[in-house]
């Protein structure tokens, strides 16, 4: 098979995973039970701590499992949920950060298929943006979360520092989101419309990245048509 037919078989599955998350979310915990948090850590921490893999889901995944924590007999128990899911965004963050230490000036010298130099570009735009709160901000943005932690790894950022910010927005994100799912996803309306739902999430994550973008955009033909204005 070849990398193109792979990668379009593995993005088709990655879609119809996060658009029918709830039913593929069910049908691992009513097969694995309690090792679904296993799974839910593996997810989580590949998708905030491996640099290659920002399209995982995050934000989705959380809503849905605490969905499923709410329902009468679920094998998720939401506070134990949250623990992994805090552990897991941490760890992941923590690694991802000590890639950038190390490997991230040779990284950065290449513009791969999925480690792409203009995903890097945009967090630093967070960067000078907001500074070290990126690493909380950052949390709530599907992809930038991936490269945050990387790219401040790359500019060296005092570790105590990344360390902090990291636990606040890792918390801050699966509480969010765990519980908007425990509280929210088990409504009926919510349940019949949970595809629905479950885009609105992926669109409202997107957004601000979306928005960020097209102001950089506007800044940068500003700077352009200023400079071309006074050049004779």
């Amino acid at each position: 098979m070849e990398a193109s037919d792979w990668l379009t078989q593995y993005l088709g599955g990655l879609i119809d995973f996060i658009l029918h998350i709830d039913v593929h979310l069910d049908q691992l915990v009513a097969r694995y039970g309690w090792q679904t948090y296993l799974i839910l850590f593996v997810i989580v921490f590949w998708e905030t701590g491996v640099v290659v893999c920002p399209f995982l889901p995050g934000d989705s995944l959380l809503f849905a499992a605490g969905a499923i924590a709410a329902r009468d007999g679920s094998a998720l128990n939401p506070w134990t949920l949250l623990l992994v899911i805090i552990s897991a965004a941490f760890l992941g963050d923590t690694f991802n950060y000590w890639i950038g230490r190390f490997f991230g000036p040779k990284i950065l010298n290449r513009d791969g298929r999925i480690l792409k130099r203009k995903y890097l570009d945009k967090t630093r735009d967070f960067y000078d943006k907001y500074g070290v709160s990126t690493i909380i901000i950052a949390r709530f943005v599907p992809i930038v979360r991936t490269f945050a932690p990387f790219v401040a790894g790359v500019g060296s950022m005092h570790y105590p520092r990344f360390l902090a910010f990291n636990l606040i927005g890792g918390a801050g994100w699966a509480l969010t989101f765990i519980w908007a799912g425990y509280f929210f996803g088990a409504l009926p309306m919510v349940r019949k419309n949970f595809t629905m739902v479950i885009m609105a999430i992926i669109i409202l994550s997107v957004l601000p990245m979306v928005f960020e973008y097209f102001k950089i955009r506007r800044e940068k033909k500003a700077a352009s048509g200023v400079k071309s204005d006074i050049q004779p």
